[in-house]
């Protein structure tokens, strides 16, 4: 229970890999903020599910790529419990799409998405996490994001993913003197319960590792990032995808 007493909020949450996150931390006694944007009845559920086991969450609604949204979040968050020690930023649309067909609005769509609702949620919580000279935020990206490699069909993605690392690095020099760790984690190919049966069955052979991703390789790197004994981490990028894109 090394998170007890300390309040998550996890972008995205009602479903995929931000469900595993959002269970994750409150396995370890956090209070868990589930946000979703159109996923009522899932987040509902997945607060059912952390109650039933004894622990405290809430579903808060929220559309992250709003900059007004995001500040009624937080502020929401302030009044409910009157801090914020834990931000996952997980909120990322995925497209794959040739660069040459990409239309002007699925362009901004990817870039907002999976880089400004980043920003956005970071410049809204970090005054709490000031104020309390105690935080960690945790920016998801994307394993070969630091290559600056040429991505064709995923070029808007990789972008933006490429600046989550520059944006993360930042802040943690800047927020290093509150007691504040910014770090990254840059998953592989992760079994989010979406995955395509084509995808399950070529993928291992292109993995160093053999297998594909599971959330909990994801969770257990975060609940490092976010434990005390991560103190002195921060700037980090932390690459789980069993030697992909390596």
């Amino acid at each position: 229970m090394m998170l007890q007493h300390r309040v998550a909020l996890v972008t995205g949450s009602a479903t995929g890999i931000g469900k595993y996150t959002a269970l994750a931390l409150a396995g370890r006694g956090a209070t868990v903020v589930i946000n979703y944007r159109s996923s009522r009845d899932a987040a509902e559920t997945l607060v059912a599910e952390i109650t039933a086991q004894g622990q405290q969450a809430c579903a808060l609604q929220g559309d992250v790529t709003d900059p007004v949204q995001v500040e009624q979040l937080i502020h929401t968050i302030d009044q409910r419990y009157g801090r914020l020690d834990i931000l996952v930023n997980n909120v990322g649309e995925f497209l794959i799409k040739p660069l040459t067909e990409l239309q002007v609005a699925e362009w901004q769509a990817m870039i907002t998405s999976n880089l400004h609702s980043v920003f956005y949620l970071c410049r809204s919580a970090l005054p709490l996490m000031r104020k309390q000279r105690w935080g960690r935020i945790i920016n998801m990206g994307m394993a070969g994001a630091d290559m600056l490699q040429a991505s064709p069909n995923i070029t808007p993605y990789m972008i933006a993913k490429t600046g989550v690392l520059i944006l993360t690095r930042t802040l943690a020099r800047l927020e290093a003197p509150y007691g504040i760790t910014v770090n990254a984690i840059s998953p592989g190919v992760i079994d989010n319960d979406h995955l395509e049966p084509a995808v399950r069955e070529e993928m291992p052979q292109r993995i160093p590792a053999g297998r594909i991703g599971t959330p909990a390789d994801i969770t257990a790197a975060l609940l490092f990032l976010v434990s005390d004994e991560a103190a002195y981490v921060t700037g980090t990028n932390l690459i789980v995808s069993g030697g992909w894109r390596l």
